[in-house]
C-alpha cells in the first residue's frame, strides 16, 4: 500500500463528542435564549409599559385640561355632571417627584395600567375631595404602568399632598403612613380610616399601592388630611405648596 493511501492511525482521529456534552452544550443554548427572553420581559414590564402609560396619560391629561375651558353642557339649567370617566383631577405629590398625575374613576387594572390613579368606587366608595367628609382614597401601580406611586415610601409626616379640580386647589398634609398591609385590609379606605389613629369624621386622602417593590403581596398605605382649599384663578398658580 502506498504512503498516500495509508489509514491514518488509530491516535490521529478526532475524538468522537459524548453525547453528555451535547447536552450540556444545547442546555447552555437554551438557558441563555431563556435568559434573553426573561429579559426583554422584564424591560416591557419595567419600562415599555411606563413609556406607553405616560404617553396615554399625558394625552388623556390634555383633554381634560381642555375639557376645563369648555363649559360643560347643562341639562334643564343646571350646571354640567362632573365627567368621571375622563378624569376628575390632578394629584401633585412633590416628595414623590411624579408629575401630575391624572386621578380616574376605578381601580381596576384597566384603569390603572393607562398611568393614572383611580379612586375606589367599591368595596368602599371613595368621597371626592369636594364632599364635606370622607375619605378621597386613592390606588395607583407602584411598578409598570406608569408607576405613578413608585417612590410612596419617601412620603413622611407633614407632606404636601396637593389635589388639582377644575376651580379648586385641595391641600393636604400626610399624618401617618401604614408600610405594610393585607392586601384585603379594606379598613385602610373606609370614610374614617381607624388605623391612620383617626376616630372621627373628616376630610381626608388615602394613597395605596402594592408593596414590597416588584411584587403585589401587601399594601402600602399613607394618610393625609385636608388643611384648606384655594380657589384657581384664571393663571391656574398653584398653591406655595407646589412653588
Amino acid at each position: 500500500m502506498s504512503r498516500a493511501h495509508r489509514r491514518p492511525a488509530a491516535a490521529e482521529r478526532p475524538p468522537r463528542r459524548s453525547v453528555l456534552a451535547g447536552f450540556l452544550s444545547l442546555l447552555g443554548e437554551l438557558l441563555i435564549t431563556l435568559g434573553l427572553v426573561l429579559g426583554l420581559f422584564v424591560a416591557y414590564s419595567l419600562w415599555w409599559t411606563n413609556v406607553l402609560a405616560d404617553r396615554q396619560a399625558s394625552a388623556r391629561g390634555d383633554e381634560v385640561r381642555r375639557q376645563w375651558q369648555t363649559p360643560a353642557p347643562s341639562k334643564n339649567g343646571e350646571p354640567g355632571a362632573l365627567d368621571t370617566q375622563d378624569g376628575v383631577g390632578f394629584l401633585h405629590v412633590p416628595a414623590m417627584e411624579n408629575g401630575e398625575v391624572l386621578v380616574k374613576r376605578g381601580t381596576d387594572p384597566d384603569v390603572l395600567d393607562d398611568g393614572v390613579a383611580g379612586y375606589y368606587t367599591q368595596p368602599v366608595k371613595s368621597a371626592l375631595p369636594g364632599d364635606g367628609e370622607g375619605n378621597f382614597a386613592l390606588a395607583a401601580h407602584r411598578d409598570g404602568h406608569g408607576a405613578k406611586f413608585h417612590d410612596i415610601d419617601k412620603l413622611d409626616n407633614g407632606d404636601a399632598i396637593v389635589f388639582e379640580t377644575k376651580d379648586t386647589w385641595y391641600v393636604y398634609k400626610v399624618f401617618a403612613q401604614l408600610r405594610q398591609t393585607s392586601k384585603y385590609d379594606v379598613d385602610v379606605i373606609s370614610p374614617v380610616p381607624k388605623e391612620s389613629g383617626r376616630t372621627a369624621p373628616g376630610r381626608y386622602i388615602t394613597l395605596t399601592t402594592c408593596t414590597p417593590v416588584y411584587t403585589s403581596k401587601y399594601r402600602y398605605v399613607v394618610w393625609g388630611e385636608l388643611v384648606r382649599t384655594e380657589k384657581a384663578d384664571a393663571k391656574r398658580t398653584p398653591p406655595a405648596e407646589l412653588r
